[in-house]
């Protein structure tokens, strides 16, 4: 049995509520179980100088956890002078997530950040920062398509991202906190809408897995995409 009393493969309760502030250009706030992240995109007319006359635009992201998103409060990390290791790995996967769902060149010269600011953590929120930030980005598009200032729709695709893991010695959907405390492995993936992986993060944390069970992860996996998937749809719908 699960903590949360869920099925083996039982998503969390996936809620996505958008223009949730005033002045991005896409936002939104997503809830997967007690686990809730404030995402927001911004349209700069600019790229980055490596990109510059490059013909391809650029979308990157930041990711940040409010002090209290944890049982404890967390010092601010500008506090501290510098971002810590795992912040600056998990924006710098949420970008290079969402990138693979986006034409460059259709995009035109300009960026788009996408900022996610867990409020609340329970687990996932490296997942729930990517599948809201797409939603965030799809938003903040739709302006662009609107405005004439994109003739083709950039977004080839929706990108989504969910963990599973073995607990208590059986696969699992969508670690909340107490699962992925005690899973002896997890890991998190990203995907495309059709099932195409994007990346991949496993590791074993003092159990191994073997190829089978991987195989069993990455079908719970594709069953939790899809489900996120049609919460993004709905979403922006």
């Amino acid at each position: 049995m699960r903590p949360s009393g869920r099925n083996l493969d039982e998503m969390r309760t996936i809620s996505i509520e958008t223009g949730v502030t005033k002045h991005a250009e896409g936002s939104c706030l997503i809830r997967c179980g007690d686990t809730h992240v404030l995402c927001t995109a911004t349209i700069e007319e600019r790229v980055p100088p490596f990109m510059r006359n490059s013909g391809q635009g650029w979308v990157t992201a930041e990711y940040g956890m409010l002090p209290r998103s944890t049982s404890s409060r967390m010092r601010r990390e500008a506090t501290q002078g510098k971002q810590g290791g795992r912040t600056v790995e998990i924006q710098r996967l949420i970008g290079r997530s969402l990138r693979a769902g986006v034409d460059r060149v259709a995009l035109g010269e300009r960026q788009i950040t996408v900022d996610c600011d867990v409020i609340q953590a329970d687990g996932g929120t490296r997942c729930a920062s990517i599948t809201g930030g797409w939603v965030a980005l799809r938003l903040a598009v739709n302006k662009l398509l609107k405005s004439g200032a994109i003739t083709s729709d950039p977004l080839i695709s929706n990108v989504a991202a969910v963990s599973c893991g073995i607990y208590a010695g059986q696969p699992v959907l969508d670690l909340d906190y107490p699962e992925d405390s005690e899973a002896g492995v997890d890991g998190n993936f990203i995907m495309l809408a059709n099932g195409h992986l994007i990346e991949t993060q496993m590791s074993a944390e003092g159990a191994t897995y073997s190829r089978a069970q991987m195989n069993e992860l990455l079908d719970l996996a594709e069953k939790g995409v899809s489900e996120l998937v049609s919460a993004q749809n709905a979403a922006v719908a």
